[in-house]
């Protein structure tokens, strides 16, 4: 694998260090993405344990999603299939700004302060994301709050394309 380094690309050659290369991209890789489940189980849960990529020629790291409106007002405090709802929606907004969809990604990083509202409003995600082409890892966190206390969940995906 060989990376270069134009305005616009960051290339690597295989086992030397980063360095601008006069010709731009040297050759290109076709991502393959290879899903890791040793076991069915997260099936019906809608993630898988791994994923292994190679080639990959872009990575989207999205920051925590929130409940938010366009000017960062917090919408639907106290319902979280509203707030689960509209995280999706901003995650949705920021993976296809950068020409990504739900089907790019494979890692969720969950926070929720409320593990059985999550539990029980889980299907949304399936329906909505995986619903969507999505097979993603994940990992789910129950914490003590967010960054604003009226806020009940914050997803985190990283897509790759």
């Amino acid at each position: 694998m060989r990376f270069c380094v134009t305005p616009w690309r960051i290339c690597l050659a295989e086992g030397q260090i980063l360095r601008p290369c006069d010709n731009g991209l040297a050759g290109e890789e076709i991502l393959e993405r290879k899903i890791i489940n040793p076991s069915k189980w997260q099936d019906a849960l809608g993630f898988v344990q791994g994923h292994e990529v190679t080639g990959g020629q872009r990575v989207l790291y999205c920051a925590g999603q929130v409940s938010v409106d366009a000017d960062g007002k917090t919408l639907h405090a106290g319902d979280f299939r509203g707030q689960l709802n509209r995280t999706i929606d901003n995650l949705e907004q920021v993976l296809k700004t950068a020409g990504f969809g739900f089907s790019d990604v494979v890692r969720l990083n969950i926070y929720t302060t409320d593990l059985e509202g999550f539990s029980a409003n889980r299907n949304v995600l399936i329906e909505r994301v995986v619903g969507a082409g999505a097979r993603y890892t994940s990992t789910l966190l129950g914490v003590a709050r967010l960054a604003r206390p009226e806020f009940l969940i914050e997803i985190e995906a990283t897509a790759v394309k």
